[in-house]
């Protein structure tokens, strides 16, 4: 990280990852061009979780692929300081880790259940019924974090 004065530490990189909805995974296609995708995370101690669709492009690179790259930000916010400068305030955290699909059912409806809490707390009495109907369909998937990095630019009080 070239400006150290605003690296941050594990604690709020964590708490970071956990206030955020969503963060954008970079995956390698075996070409020079990345691709990259938003998806909902949540984070269990140090896996972070998501869900797909059994199928399709991600799951085809993930499975040939398995290193990835997931870019968290929030209260991302440009401002102008007087007389005559630009900026924008931010906290981010870049996470690197590996991907593995969860196959164990028990696993899959904790993940699952974990996130539900996480974006959608005021509606688990509809959880039960979600995984009846779509637990056989949907694929999890679980990113070891191997490395965390936080940054920020924090507005001065």
């Amino acid at each position: 990280m070239r400006r150290n004065d605003r690296a941050q530490g594990r604690d709020f990189s964590l708490a970071l990852i956990d206030r955020c909805t969503h963060g954008v995974m970079a995956l390698s296609t075996g070409e020079p061009v990345p691709y990259c995708l938003p998806l909902s995370f949540v984070r269990v101690g140090d896996d972070l979780y998501f869900h797909c669709a059994r199928e399709g492009r991600k799951i085809d690179l993930l499975r040939r692929f398995s290193q990835v790259c997931i870019t968290f930000v929030r209260d991302d916010r440009p401002v102008f300081v007087p007389p005559a400068m630009y900026s924008t305030y931010f906290q981010s955290v870049i996470v690197t880790g590996t991907a593995g699909e969860v196959t164990d059912p028990g696993e899959k409806v904790q993940a699952l259940r974990a996130l539900c809490q996480k974006v959608t707390p005021e509606h688990m009495d509809g959880f039960e019924a979600a995984m009846e109907k779509s637990l056989a369909v949907t694929s999890v998937w679980k990113v070891r974090m191997e490395d965390i990095s936080g940054k920020a630019k924090l507005e001065k009080v």
